[in-house]
């Protein structure tokens, strides 16, 4: 079996599995909109000044709750030594490790995508430059944090505090994607400077840390 066939069925039994159960999704979506009201209490902006902060407020809720999803996405291959089994099978270790990358962003993806309209209400937002450049900062800054996520999920999974071992690890080597999509999304919303800077960053770190996770994978799924 091919890389790309063993990650297509592995991503779907994933999908099945959270369409079944939605545990990630409402544990996400009940964090971010948690984070939403809070902030909403916490400042009393005028237009301007929401278009300064928004930013950092989505990407900083966006942050927290994808942690929610990500701290799940090993913890059902653990039952039943499900991820004993695929370390003694001939299966390619990136299939897994590209295959839960993947599934960590389509999942990450419907949370912006159903969050996005809330901040807009709560914040009254209304984007000065050019709306559809959200799109590429959204995927390529979701993907930074997912693919780091995923990655350091399965490094702490052994762990006795696997849920405070993985903020402790992801946030420090997430923070040049953090500036970069926070400038980038708060550039879009003043119309006040050019995003292509920080697309370009964006996408370098996406890039390296992708191919670095490639590279280190198969020694974390081996380790004891």
């Amino acid at each position: 079996m091919t890389l790309s066939t063993i990650t297509r069925a592995t991503l779907m039994k994933d999908l099945r599995l959270e369409w079944r159960s939605k545990d990630a999704i409402n544990a996400m979506l009940f964090f971010a909109l948690l984070v939403v009201v809070v902030f909403s209490f916490s400042f009393d902006p005028n237009a301007e000044e929401s278009r300064q902060i928004a930013g950092g407020l989505v990407w900083v809720a966006f942050l927290f709750a994808a942690v929610v999803a990500l701290n799940q996405t090993w913890a059902r291959e653990l039952r039943n030594q499900v991820l004993d089994a695929y370390r003694v099978s001939p299966a390619p270790a990136n299939s897994l490790f590209l295959a839960k990358a993947i599934g960590n962003f389509v999942f990450v993806g419907v949370l912006e995508a159903l969050m996005t309209p809330l901040f807009i209400v709560f914040y009254q937002l209304r984007a000065v430059g050019p709306v559809w450049q959200l799109v590429p900062v959204a995927v390529l800054g979701t993907w930074a944090l997912v693919v780091n996520g995923t990655f350091f999920a399965a490094v702490s999974i052994r762990t006795r505090s696997r849920e405070i071992m993985l903020p402790l690890l992801l946030f420090p080597i997430s923070i040049p994607a953090i500036i970069a999509m926070v400038n980038a999304t708060t550039a879009i919303l003043t119309g006040e400077l050019s995003i292509r800077v920080w697309i370009v960053l964006l996408a370098t770190y996406d890039v390296v840390f992708t191919i670095a996770c490639l590279l280190f994978f198969e020694m974390v799924l081996h380790a004891e």
